[in-house]
């Protein structure tokens, strides 16, 4: 299967691109820089800040899913009332709501009459209808290179058209600048091995694959074999014991060891391992899934969260350019699933969280001959939380007529992402500095929060 990022658009082979692997990052001070460390020896505990401990902040956890590879928009959140549509995808188009030649697993779920979703999103469904969430059609950035690799980082940086010029992503500056003080360790957390672009330059940032790895051994333990048997528990507690001892002061460092250490004691409490998810709440046994299962996790265990990174790439990411009813549904559905499940198990929580998901751009209009699309412009964003103004598709949308469309072919841009992002910082995560987090760009709300 291509990887995403050497593709060239046309779905040709991709060129060898290395994964680099994340640099260490520095221990803590004193003590606790000699006895705590990450399992399996990715990195070191994130640097804590010496500063007072954080307090109570009003404002939403933000978990921001990345479609990589180019979400086909067209075909999840589907226009069946633009006869266009049918015109340009007569092989591959989701059939309309009343479509009565197709069996009904193979028609658009109606959403408001004009658009519908893919049947595989069926799960999403339930939350649209109880106004949750909220759907983005026609929605991305003004780039025009239609490369994965430049439209994600010019995104992830928070721009508009020409890359370059930013340091550092649109959430680290969000987590920058936002008010009041959060010291926790995992206040904002990818599930990765790699640190997001969007998430660069945040220093309160930490990537791990998996909660396992978040937790205490002492040095000379930190291969999985030795981390995992009983020695190197015992040791772990011996640690704990000492640390506990060492930082009952009052002054800075005391303060960040002991936050340190509460988050541990959190993490320990929950049994990430064998979380057992609320209001029988089943995850998908996928990427996704596992990702969201330990977000919910960390969210229920108050440990200073408030952001949550995850990519959905899955078997065969979005990058469909052959084949895409074979692919799609499968990727569709592991998305919906997943956060249906999410949001079934925080129940009440969801209040107070917003989920987004998002991809880099959508595919062309027309589908090509191996019954797939190639790269286009516009996309879709699902915005999903107990504070988003659901049960409405946001847009301006352009149309598919030939006359309609952007060369060579593909759905205008209509919304630009930054102004969805920006409400969600603004009114969700209570942070004004809007124009600091996206540089150049007056944001236009377009009321998706309550």
């Amino acid at each position: 299967m291509n990887d995403w990022l050497g593709c060239d658009g046309s779905g040709n082979e991709p060129r060898e691109i290395e994964n680099i692997p994340m640099a260490r990052r520095a221990l803590l001070g004193g003590a606790l820089a000699s006895l705590v460390w990450w399992a399996r020896g990715k990195t070191a505990l994130a640097g804590v800040a010496l500063a007072p401990p954080p307090r109570q902040i009003e404002r939403d956890i933000l978990v921001v899913i990345f479609m990589r590879g180019g979400a086909d928009g067209l075909n999840l959140i589907v226009p069946h009332g633009d006869d266009d549509y049918h015109k340009n995808r007569p092989t591959i188009g989701v059939a309309a709501p009343k479509n009565k030649i197709k069996n009904a697993k193979d028609r658009a779920l109606d959403l408001d009459g004009f658009f519908g979703f893919h049947p595989a999103l069926e799960p999403l469904k339930p939350f649209y209808d109880k106004g949750k969430l909220a759907l983005v059609q026609a929605c991305g950035s003004f780039d025009q290179s239609r490369s994965h690799f430049e439209a994600m980082a010019l995104m992830e940086h928070g721009q508009g058209s020409t890359p370059g010029g930013l340091s550092g992503g649109w959430l680290a500056r969000h987590l920058s600048s936002a008010p009041g003080h959060n010291d926790s360790p995992l206040r904002a957390v990818a599930l990765s091995n790699i640190m997001p672009e969007s998430l660069r330059g945040a220093t309160s940032a930490t990537a791990l694959n998996s909660l396992d790895d978040f937790r205490l051994i002492l040095p000379g333990a930190g291969s999985k074999e030795k981390a995992e048997n009983e020695r190197a528990q015992q040791n772990a507690q011996r640690a704990r014991q000492i640390l506990s001892s060492l930082y009952e002061g009052d002054d800075a460092v005391a303060h960040a060891g002991r936050e340190t250490l509460a988050v541990l004691d959190s993490l320990r409490r929950l049994d990430p391992k064998n979380y057992k998810p609320a209001h029988a709440a089943q995850y998908p046994d996928s990427e996704i899934g596992r990702g969201l299962r330990q977000v919910a996790c960390l969210i229920k265990g108050d440990v200073g969260l408030e952001a949550a990174c995850l990519d959905h790439r899955g078997p065969f990411l979005w990058d469909t350019h052959v084949a895409q009813n074979n692919l799609l549904p499968a990727q569709a559905a592991d998305l919906a699933k997943g956060m249906a499940a999410f949001a079934q198990d925080l129940g009440n929580e969801l209040q107070n969280v917003t989920i987004i998901a998002m991809t880099e751009f959508g595919r062309r209009a027309a589908e090509n001959s191996g019954f797939g699309t190639d790269h286009g412009r516009a996309g879709v964003m699902f915005l999903l939380g107990g504070g988003i103004k659901g049960g409405k598709v946001y847009t301006k949308w352009p149309g598919l007529s030939p006359d309609d469309l952007e060369a060579p072919g593909d759905l205008k841009v209509t919304v630009d992402y930054r102004d969805i992002l920006g409400e969600i910082v603004a009114k969700r995560l209570k942070n004004e500095n809007v124009k600091a987090i996206f540089p150049g760009h007056e944001s236009k709300f377009w009321g998706v929060t309550a």
